[in-house]
């Protein structure tokens, strides 16, 4: 079984913002193969999807904690389902690539993103996968990290995030 994490920060003042960008690809995912519905599972205090795909199980999952605090929630479900560290990939914003950038990574630092960090500390190792979604502004802008993360996409940005969601499902069902 893998496990597949969309980071991001649960409610609508979030939903179309920087750092919720995890969570669009993996809705993305859920959509394209027609998954039923999200549901809410408390004890792991995300919303999560099972599925199989050429017999591959599978679960998606959207931690409910905010992104900074990631890591309880990914290791309650890697625990329950017995999933190893290194079937679990995480899909996240990152500041440091170009607005629509894709890098896949293993067994790295958390390089500055908090929720990355979490994760790493909860499940007492980097040796998940990470799904690296570039955000970086076009241009150097004179705005502090945390409000430019929250802050939501222009009309024009848009256009390049959801061509980078649609690659980045379509990379994650081809893995699978």
């Amino acid at each position: 079984m893998k496990l597949i994490v969309g980071l991001g920060n649960p409610g609508v003042k979030y939903e179309k913002t920087r750092h919720n960008f995890g969570w669009r690809v993996v809705e993305q995912i859920r959509e394209q193969l027609k998954l039923s519905d999200w549901h809410s599972e408390k004890k792991f205090r995300s919303l999560i999807c099972q599925a199989n795909l050429n017999r591959q199980k599978f679960i998606l999952a959207k931690p409910e904690t905010f992104m900074n605090n990631s890591g309880p929630a990914v290791k309650k479900i890697a625990n329950y389902y017995r999933i190893p560290t290194e079937e679990i990939l995480v899909v996240h914003d990152d500041i440091d690539l170009p607005l629509g950038q894709i890098k896949i990574q293993q067994s790295r630092g958390a390089a500055g993103h908090k929720g990355v960090q979490s994760i790493i500390n909860h499940l007492g190792s980097k040796d998940f996968i990470r799904m690296r979604m570039g955000i970086e502004p076009a241009q150097a802008e004179n705005i502090e990290t945390e409000k430019f993360v929250l802050g939501k996409f222009t009309d024009q940005e848009e256009e390049i995030v959801q061509a980078a969601i649609q690659k980045a499902a379509h990379l994650i069902r081809a893995a699978l």
